[in-house]
């Protein structure tokens, strides 16, 4: 068991922010159970960006003044990489050296290390081969975040310790008897979008925040959810479409 299971620990995000100050995205981010490490695609955090110069992100040096119990960091997957254009080793060297840079000096009992892979369902080669010397080089516990849609089955059968998706948007549930130990992160827009919680799960955003999409109110409001759910789950573990109907929009 985690550590962050025994102390019950739910919430977290993806990543991307709509702050512009790194100080006040940490304020935010230290406001969920699972501190994440914030991205501020307004001051060139986005992932495709970012990857260009490992380790450049607005908030790091502020984040890592903090220590942590358990902490979520991310980094763009190097499937993503190959599908942009870049060769097999070089994705996975510019995902090492930015893990590795995020890593540095980071003081944490746990790190949960999410592999950012937007479009897994239509790489069409063996990603895994990719992820194993990423995953295998820190002491992390594996994550993989997905937005899109993709072979969920094969996914849950991948040895990742966490499976990230957008529960707004897809059914994972159809496509397991027996999770074989591996955890769920939901990502919400409502609470009847968690459909099946377990002990380990965590619940989440379908998605990242940039600037350009979301304001820092709109980031007030699903910290909110977030809250509200991992409250309701508490009280109600299992699946939350027969409770009340909170969304974002009814906020």
């Amino acid at each position: 068991m985690y550590r962050y299971e025994e102390r019950e620990c739910l919430t977290t995000q993806i990543g991307s922010l709509p702050f512009s100050d790194a100080d006040r995205a940490v304020e935010y981010s230290l406001e969920h159970e699972i501190p994440f490490l914030p991205e501020l695609t307004s001051r060139g955090d986005a992932m495709m960006r970012y990857i260009e110069t490992p380790g450049s992100l607005s908030c790091l040096r502020a984040f890592k003044r903090n220590r942590f119990d358990t902490v979520k960091v991310q980094c763009v997957g190097p499937a993503t990489l190959v599908q942009s254009g870049k060769t097999a080793d070089d994705a996975v060297s510019r995902a090492y050296a930015h893990i590795d840079a995020v890593l540095d000096g980071l003081v944490a009992d746990e790190v949960l290390l999410f592999l950012d892979e937007p479009a897994l369902g239509y790489v069409g080669f063996d990603y895994l081969r990719l992820w194993e010397p990423l995953f295998e080089s820190f002491p992390v516990i594996p994550g993989v975040h997905v937005c899109g849609n993709m072979q969920w089955d094969e996914l849950m059968a991948s040895g990742i310790a966490v499976v990230s998706f957008d529960a707004s948007r897809y059914d994972i549930t159809k496509y397991y008897e027996d999770r074989g130990g591996v955890a769920i992160s939901w990502g919400i827009e409502s609470l009847e979008d968690i459909a099946d919680y377990r002990p380990g799960d965590l619940i989440t955003l379908p998605c990242g925040m940039p600037h350009k999409a979301y304001s820092e109110e709109d980031a007030v409001q699903r910290l909110d959810l977030l809250q509200t759910a991992a409250e309701w789950v508490r009280r109600s573990p299992g699946s939350m479409k027969d409770e009340a109907p909170l969304s974002i929009e009814s906020e």
